[in-house]
């Protein structure tokens, strides 16, 4: 008896958790914004450089290079890739490419995966 109250409770528990049908705006896959989000935070270089933008820092790629400490190429490439992830921005000044956090991009990367989990998980 005691195993049958059990087994039941554990089917209540498996309902009240996840439900048989997802909402219409669940998606089965990530999205390309958020996959590309993902990548650019997997990285621990790229975590670091992320960093050096916080309360709104703009700078450019000598800078990134110099503050974190690696070569100027690399630099560009992991601004790269994070500008590709939806994290940061650039805009031109003279001969000079800024780069600065896109807040905007990465609330609604954060949105999309949580959609996502709450969808899978």
């Amino acid at each position: 008896m005691a195993q049958q109250a059990a087994g039941a409770e554990a089917a209540t528990d498996s309902d009240q958790c996840c439900p048989a049908d997802p909402p219409p705006e669940a998606t089965a896959e990530i999205s390309p914004a958020v996959h590309a989000f993902l990548k650019a935070l997997a990285n621990p270089a790229r975590q670091r450089i992320m960093l050096l933008f916080a309360r709104g820092a703009e700078l450019s790629v000598n800078q990134v290079a110099e503050l974190a400490q690696i070569g100027q190429p690399r630099a560009s490439e992991q601004l790269a890739e994070l500008k590709r992830g939806g994290i940061l921005t650039s805009r031109k000044q003279g001969k000079v490419v800024l780069y600065r956090a896109d807040k905007q991009r990465v609330v609604q990367a954060l949105a999309d995966l949580q959609d996502y989990l709450k969808f899978c998980c």
